[in-house]
């Protein structure tokens, strides 16, 4: 195990945790640090261990089948009324939490394995793309889609889908061009 990345990743989970509290924004901000932040650094500081998800569930730790189940995930817990019960009962919020950084750590560690390398950068790049699509339907939104955060709901909401855009959208592509990158600069890899 790899503490260079175990460290951050877990130190970056408790600084998520802390800003999940303050309102759709900081919910927003804790989704994004377990899912696209903390999920690849755990990822890499349990690579090739037994810990690895794709050593452990080489059948679930597929690329493609890791970026659906985030998929679900993702946008699952974003419908209205999940929301609201991960917002009004702790113990769903910490399964909500959970649920985010298992599939996280499932597709960053399926994307990682040297197996899997070109179809891990199509499932990074479909990833960014959903992530991106999701931020600006939030984002964009003409009411409160979340209206339980009281008063200011809109404007929390807009600021929360710029965040998962930004934050989502940008790790995520970073992820599959540096994954491309190594692609295309080991040639025998490429072909195998």
């Amino acid at each position: 195990m790899r503490r260079g990345f175990l460290v951050p990743g877990l130190v970056l989970l408790g600084c998520g945790w802390a800003a999940s509290g303050q309102g759709m924004t900081g919910h927003m901000v804790a989704h994004m640090i377990a899912v696209a932040v903390a999920a690849p650094l755990l990822a890499l500081a349990v690579q090739e261990s037994r810990y690895d998800p794709a050593r452990r569930w080489p059948r679930l730790a597929n690329p493609m089948i890791a970026a659906l189940i985030e998929a679900v995930i993702v946008w699952g817990w974003h419908v209205p009324a999940l929301r609201r019960l991960a917002d009004h009962a702790p113990l769903w919020l910490v399964v909500e939490q959970a649920s985010f950084l298992v599939a996280g750590l499932l597709l960053w560690s399926a994307v990682l394995a040297p197996r899997h390398r070109a179809a891990g950068v199509v499932a990074l790049l479909v990833t960014s793309m959903h992530m991106t699509l999701l931020g600006a339907l939030i984002g964009l939104a003409p009411r409160p889609l979340y209206s339980h955060h009281g008063a200011a709901a809109l404007e929390d909401q807009q600021i929360a889908g710029v965040v998962m855009l930004l934050i989502g959208g940008i790790a995520y592509l970073c992820g599959g061009l540096a994954m491309l990158g190594r692609l295309l600069h080991s040639p025998t890899e490429a072909r195998a």
